[in-house]
């Protein structure tokens, strides 16, 4: 059986399966007028359709039978766990609230990412969550005027991606300004290897307050595998008063400082300050650690209602691009330094 390039027609099923175009449509639309067609038939053009990985056209779909409220959700990430299940519950709830239902798509399984992207066309509009769904995916999406909300930002394909983010640069910047405030004057920033929009932004809210407040901040990329105590104390030693760390999903580099601050016999904030950009993983023993809460069940409640207003134009919430404050968590792990 050939493959088709691009997304597949009914006209490329029926040339697979060897049927006219009107029997695919026949076949694929539930057969509503009763004609007659042998049930060999309709399995050869159900498992062409299959194997070609055909979506039907939403539009199409829609000029048939209205709208179904149905939103999609589609996660390139464990969703139900970490920062995820708050967002989720906050799409679940504003979904609730206004009378739409949702489907979720993953990207595990054997399929290609675009096929499954793809097949989030089922739905009236679909959310994006995790930053790893690639972006001339969603520039199909968007080619074919499919309703799409990120979120997290997409600065991708000049910005055309609507998102609801929360604002990292803001946020960094207040925790560096506050340690600045404090009389710390050199800080290591410690942040995983990885490239995620969420990642740059804090970096470039942390440079920027450290410009401002005469701050030197030194960035170092690791996957706190070769965190231990001999760079604990080096940096002590090197003058460091305050380490900042990312928050990430695996929480790899939050557990490898607290490791190394205790094999050094560092305590905190009596011997160096402590601060995460964002919230350490749940459970973390001893004092608040200082940071900023992500407001994750407001950013899913507000990305519904962004992807409502593009199904539904003048529904509100015209703003194609959302960034939500971070409420800062002041903590007890900022020492004042003289």
């Amino acid at each position: 059986m050939g493959r088709v390039r691009g997304m597949p027609r009914q006209a490329d099923i029926a040339r697979v399966a060897g049927v006219s175009q009107a029997t695919v449509s026949v076949v694929l639309g539930g057969n509503r007028t009763g004609v007659r067609l042998s049930e060999r038939t309709r399995l050869r053009v159900l498992e062409a359709a299959e194997r070609l990985g055909y979506v039907p056209d939403p539009v199409a779909k829609r000029l048939a039978s209205s709208r179904d409220n149905l939103l999609g959700v589609y996660t390139s990430t464990p969703a139900f766990a970490g920062s995820g299940a708050p967002i989720l519950a906050g799409v679940e709830a504003e979904a609730a609230a206004l009378g739409k239902d949702l489907i979720m798509f993953t990207a595990s399984g054997a399929a290609p990412d675009h096929a499954r992207i793809r097949r989030t066309r089922l739905a009236d509009g679909c959310l994006f969550l995790g930053g790893h769904v690639p972006a001339d995916a969603l520039g199909e999406l968007l080619t074919a005027g499919f309703p799409i909300v990120s979120i997290g930002r997409r600065a991708e394909l000049g910005g055309r991606v609507p998102h609801v983010g929360a604002d990292y640069v803001a946020a960094s910047a207040e925790v560096i300004t506050r340690l600045a405030r404090a009389g710390h004057r050199r800080v290591r920033y410690l942040r995983e290897p990885a490239d995620a929009p969420s990642s740059g932004d804090r970096e470039r809210g942390t440079r920027a307050a450290a410009a401002d407040g005469g701050l030197s901040v030194v960035v170092t990329r690791t996957d706190g595998a070769d965190l231990g105590a001999p760079a604990i104390r080096r940096w002590l030693d090197d003058g460091v008063t305050a380490l900042v760390v990312e928050e990430t999903e695996t929480g790899a580099v939050f557990h490898a400082t607290r490791r190394a601050l205790r094999e050094a016999g560092v305590s905190v904030p009596g011997d160096v300050s402590l601060a995460v950009l964002g919230r350490p993983p749940g459970g973390t023993p001893g004092p608040e650690i200082s940071g900023f809460e992500v407001p994750g069940r407001a950013l899913g409640r507000a990305a519904v209602r962004l992807l409502v207003s593009l199904v539904d134009p003048g529904a509100g919430e015209p703003a194609p691009h959302r960034l939500l404050s971070c409420p800062p968590v002041m903590g007890e792990t900022i020492a004042t330094v003289s």
